[in-house]
Parts: structure tokens; sequence; C-alpha cells
């Protein structure tokens, strides 16, 4: 069992801002998830792992792809409030599950 979350490297955002956005899209993930695969996950570690996605084009393809494979998923757009001037697509949580399911969608992908 694990979670990933995607980042947008073309985003540059600072160590903090990033860090805030990779925890709403694990938490708002994780709030979607059945009850069953969050006990499952929770028992197994909470296994996360951050990965990189080069822009928003990239991690829409990703979330279309982790929704077809039926997965939970969590787009996270900024409100544009303190480091962005506008609202903007951030990052995307994919799961709990299991992780042989996920890595199905991301497992290409390289680790932030």
């Amino acid at each position: 069992m694990k979670q990933v979350i995607l980042v947008r490297k073309d985003l540059k955002m600072p160590a903090g801002k990033m860090s805030a956005q990779v925890s709403h899209a694990s938490v708002s993930a994780v709030l979607k998830s059945p009850k069953n695969i969050i006990e499952d996950w929770e028992k197994q570690g909470m296994k996360k792992v951050v990965l990189k996605v080069k822009d928003e084009k990239e991690l829409l393809q990703y979330e279309k792809l982790a929704k077809r494979n039926k997965l939970v998923t969590s787009l996270i757009r900024d409100l544009g409030k303190t480091f962005f001037d506008k609202p903007t697509v951030t990052c995307l949580g994919i799961g709990p599950d299991k992780e042989d399911l996920i890595d199905k969608v991301t497992g290409k992908l390289k680790m932030l």
C-alpha cells in the first residue's frame, strides 16, 4: 500500500510552499478514500512517495490515467494568495491504494 503525490517542477515552489501543497494533496486524497483502504495503508506504515512531473499538462494526463484505473485522486489548486498571484494547479494526490495499482500509473516517474 502506498500513496503518491505528483508535483509540478515548472512552478519552482520554495520548499515550504511545496511542502504545504504536498500535504494538502495527501490529506485530501485520504479523505476521499474508502475506510478499509485507509486502515490497510495505516497498518503498513502509511507509505508516501513524492514524484515530479514537468508541468500542468503532464499532471492532468496522470490524473486522467489514475481515474481510468479507478484510483482516488485529489487535484490541488492553490488559491493564489501568497506565493502565486492567481489560482494555480500545483500537485496531485493519488491513493492510498495497492502499490502495484499505483505503480501501473506512476511507475515511470522520478522522485522529487
